[in-house]
């Protein structure tokens, strides 16, 4: 057997590393293992899709070879995550294909630009030595603040059919950006370092006027915290029904994960309604130590109200006015963010300026940051934020 069959027939034969074979860098290089030495022709196509491939990601191969292993969602990870030891034959099987990896890792395609027709245009790549073994024993132990998988792609997620999906470039928001609030952001930022801790934590509602940074919070805080192990999921309204399969799929993850539903709110006779009260008050899938759900809302008791609720024809009302507020009341932790007066807004607005480095006279800082919130609705960390990005534009 020629060394590109041994190569292909051993990556073909991967048992803890299986899922490698559908990522598409792996996969176009089995393709060209795969090709015939003699077939000049489809060894060059073969190369060029490889190295296509490669390219899109890195230019080192062997960078690109362990970085798609330390990300691999395997079983020898999963016994680690649940605190159990590695049975001596997965052990086993574990070292031999990481001995394997290493080695494929230095494939620099010698052969393979020898057998097409013009070897001097054919693509190269770099290659470098690696620790396989010693990178991936790294890994292990780090589980509870990287992750692995999809986990350590990303510390922002949002829901697509069902599953989990990384967010890129999520919101860059830091906390030490956000001016104003701070007992309030104090609250939740302590209920997060409990949740981290181990500690028990409660759901939070953030609730209160539009613009006073509630979401911004939320967001800040996992920036903040996702070195410690931090993960957040952000949940659309009409998503509520998943959160039980999230909470089965989440339990028992070395990670923390703080479930966010922005600006939350229901309708009369909403169905997600008694939902999301199912999930805060347990049911039969019961939430983690690991997992916390954040919401915010504009509404105190998240339902919209009208008069003829209460004074409508219900002859049970008193009833109906309890069933609307006890959603609230299941929050173990409510924040109040209210609109802030006319000091605290231009508070607000010199912390932010100060940021900035703006030159402006107070006069001219204040009367238009004045000017601006009349136009904009009125006074909230919002308005102040716009009007110092509108005043730095201009500068």
């Amino acid at each position: 057997m020629d060394e590109p069959k041994a190569m292909r027939t051993r990556l073909r034969s991967l048992v803890i590393f299986r899922n490698l074979l559908r990522d598409p860098v792996v996969t176009r290089l089995d393709a060209l293992l795969g090709a015939p030495l003699s077939d000049g022709p489809a060894v060059a196509e073969a190369l060029g899709a490889f190295a296509s491939a490669l390219f899109e990601t890195d230019m080192d191969w062997s960078a690109c070879l362990l970085r798609a292993v330390l990300r691999s969602d395997d079983i020898c990870v999963r016994y680690v995550a649940a605190g159990q030891e590695l049975p001596p034959e997965l052990h086993a099987c574990l070292s031999r294909e990481l001995n394997f990896l290493q080695a494929l890792s230095r494939f620099d395609g010698a052969a393979q630009r020898g057998a097409v027709p013009f070897p001097e245009e054919a693509p190269r790549w770099r290659i470098s030595e690696l620790d396989f073994a010693a990178r991936y024993e790294e890994m292990l132990g780090a589980l509870s603040t990287r992750g692995w998988g999809i986990f350590a792609l990303s510390h922002v997620f949002t829901i697509h059919s069902g599953a989990l999906r990384p967010v890129p470039h999520p919101d860059p928001q830091r906390l030490s950006e956000l001016s104003g609030y701070e007992r309030e952001r104090a609250a939740v930022v302590d209920n997060t370092r409990a949740l981290l801790s181990g500690k028990p934590a409660a759901n939070v509602l953030l609730y209160g006027d539009a613009g006073t940074g509630k979401s911004s919070t939320v967001k800040a805080i996992a920036n903040e915290f996702a070195p410690e192990g931090l993960r957040l999921v952000e949940v659309k309204k009409n998503q509520l029904y998943e959160i039980p399969a999230l909470l089965g799929a989440l339990c028992g993850n070395p990670l923390k994960f703080i479930l966010f539903i922005d600006d939350l709110s229901f309708a009369e006779n909403d169905d997600d309604f008694a939902a999301l009260k199912g999930i805060l008050e347990g049911g039969v899938s019961a939430r983690g130590d690991n997992i916390a759900i954040y919401a915010t809302s504009n509404r105190r008791h998240l339902v919209k109200e009208r008069m003829a609720d209460r004074e409508g024809d219900d002859l049970r009302a008193a009833d109906t006015m309890q069933e609307i507020a006890s959603l609230s009341a299941r929050f173990g932790l409510t924040v109040t963010f209210l609109r802030p007066d006319r000091d605290a807004y231009f508070r607000i607005v010199h912390t932010l300026a100060a940021a900035r480095g703006l030159l402006v006279s107070e006069q001219e800082l204040l009367s238009g940051a004045e000017t601006f919130a009349i136009r904009s609705g009125g006074r909230t960390p919002r308005a102040a934020k716009q009007y110092i990005e509108r005043l730095s534009a201009e500068r």
